[in-house]
Formats: C-alpha cells, sequence, structure tokens
C-alpha cells in the first residue's frame, strides 16, 4: 500500500454510503421522471419529456411553485446574509455580555423546523396570537394581520421566520472568518486615517469572501430545496399561495404521481446544481489571499 492510496481507504465507507443513499437515487429519480410511473399501474412505461411539458404548459400552477422557490431563495439568502454579518461585526466588538448576545441569537438554528412552526403558528394566531395580542395592547392594532392565512403576506411571513432561524448560524460562519483577519490590517488603516466604512469596506469585506462564498451557497442550496418551514407553518396555503416546489413533490407522491414528482425534483436538482456552480465561480473571484 503506497501513502498516496492509504488515506483513499479511509473515505471509502463514506464513498459508498453517499453513492447508496444519494447517488443512486438520485439518478433513478432522474430516469423516472420520463416515465409514467403512478400508484394507478404496476407498469412504468417511458414517456420522454411529457410530464416536464405537463409542468411548464399545464395549468396546475407549477410554474408558480418555482417562482415561489425562486423568489424565496433569492430574498432569505440576501436577508441572513445581511443581517449575520451585521450582527457578527457587532457582536466581534466588546460588547458587554456578547457571548450571552451571541448564544441567543444562535439558538434558533439548533431548533427542530416543525416545533419552530407550531410555536410560530401560536405566536402569528390572528385573534389569541401573542403579536397581534401585543401589537393591540401598544396601540398599534391596525398593524395587527392574519400573518399565515392572508394570500398577500403569508408568504412573506414565512421568509421572515426562516430568516430569524437562520440567521445565527450564518453570523456564526461570518464570525469565524472576521477572526480570521489579522488585526494588524486595522491597525495601519487606523495610522492612515481610515474610517470604520473604509475599513470596512476595503479590509473586511474582501477578507470576508471565502465565508460569505460558503453561506451564500448554503443559503441558495437550502432556499431552493426548503420544505419544512412551509409545510409546518402554512403547507402551501392559503390556496397555493407558499407553494413550493418540495412542497408540491411531497403532495404529488401523497396523490400517487410519481412521475410528476420525479420530475418536479429533477427540475430541483437541475437549479440546485447550476445555482451552486455559478455562485462558486462568481464568488470565488472576489477572494483575497491574506
Amino acid at each position: 500500500m503506497t501513502k498516496k492510496q492509504y488515506p483513499f481507504y479511509f473515505v471509502l465507507g463514506a464513498l459508498a454510503l453517499y453513492l447508496l443513499l444519494f447517488v443512486i437515487p438520485g439518478v433513478m429519480g432522474v430516469y423516472y421522471s420520463f416515465t409514467d410511473w403512478s400508484s394507478y399501474s404496476n407498469d412504468i412505461h417511458f414517456i420522454g419529456l411529457d410530464n416536464f411539458k405537463t409542468i411548464f404548459s399545464s395549468g396546475e400552477n407549477y410554474l408558480s411553485y418555482i417562482k415561489n422557490t425562486i423568489g424565496f431563495t433569492i430574498v432569505t439568502s440576501i436577508l441572513k446574509t445581511v443581517l449575520g454579518i451585521a450582527f457578527a461585526l457587532l457582536l466581534s466588538e466588546g460588547i458587554k455580555g456578547k457571548n450571552f448576545h451571541r448564544a441567543v441569537i444562535f439558538m434558533p438554528a439548533i431548533l427542530s423546523m416543525l416545533i419552530t412552526g407550531l410555536v410560530f403558528k401560536s405566536i402569528l394566531n390572528p385573534s389569541t396570537g401573542l403579536l397581534n395580542e401585543t401589537l393591540t395592547k401598544v396601540g398599534l392594532g391596525s398593524l395587527a394581520q392574519q400573518w399565515l392565512t392572508n394570500v398577500k403576506i403569508a408568504f412573506y411571513t414565512i421568509m421572515a421566520v426562516d430568516t430569524w432561524k437562520g440567521m445565527g448560524y450564518i453570523m456564526t460562519i461570518i464570525m469565524a472568518g472576521l477572526q480570521s483577519i489579522p488585526r494588524s490590517y486595522y491597525e495601519a488603516a487606523d495610522i492612515d486615517g481610515s474610517n470604520s466604512f473604509e475599513k470596512f469596506r476595503f479590509i473586511t469585506l474582501p477578507l470576508l469572501m471565502p465565508s460569505i462564498t460558503v453561506t451564500t451557497v448554503l443559503n441558495l442550496i437550502y432556499g431552493l430545496k426548503v420544505f419544512d418551514v412551509v409545510y409546518a407553518l402554512t403547507n402551501g396555503g392559503p390556496g397555493y399561495a407558499t407553494e413550493v416546489l418540495y412542497t408540491s413533490v411531497f403532495k404529488e407522491f401523497s396523490l400517487g404521481r410519481y412521475g410528476i414528482g420525479t420530475a418536479l425534483s429533477s427540475i430541483l436538482l437541475l437549479f440546485v446544481v447550476i445555482v451552486g456552480f455559478f455562485a462558486i465561480k462568481l464568488l470565488s473571484r472576489e477572494d483575497v489571499e491574506l
């Protein structure tokens, strides 16, 4: 056994599990997306692009599910990144009790999304929920809303809950990036008379690009694959206002239309691969070496 071969044996088990549980089912799913696989027949026939034609041309709102998924991904990725950077910068300074504040902001990230969904369904209840009750008692009753049942705002409410839960995780990654930046750079900037904004623009932001690249890719992939927060809060309602690709896949499989479900999954797989590739390619251009 050579030295080059030796490390390879350590990853064989992980690679085998990955192939068995992810790669092979993924390839099989792509194949079944070109068939009429369903619970209504034991026979499976190859039908070419018919499932994809149904998705992109039928009147069953599939295009709106794709639009919702992309919109959710863009908005939550931006919000979580901006807020994560803001809190990381704020809590990296000599603020009293910063470890406590860090823990409080990060804590939602460790909660189960189903638990989070149940808690927020109670908080956002239009008649007995804590949020509307508080707004009413402080004289802002006009701002009370039907947060999860109003077609116009339900999806924004889901985005807000997801941002609240995920920004602490992003903050942690950004803080690790901040700690890797040598203090001598800031000391040199102070000598040159740079203000806080200039130090952020020309030192912090460029040197944070590797961390921002990681968080952006994680946010984009999570956003495209979102399911749990939508299922827990609205299950795609009211009507189909908050339906996304994965909730649609879940419902297609529940109805026994496996071919359509796997076709939707294949579209999602394509989105994830393309977005992940170009996000890394684009953001890596901005990386700065220490």
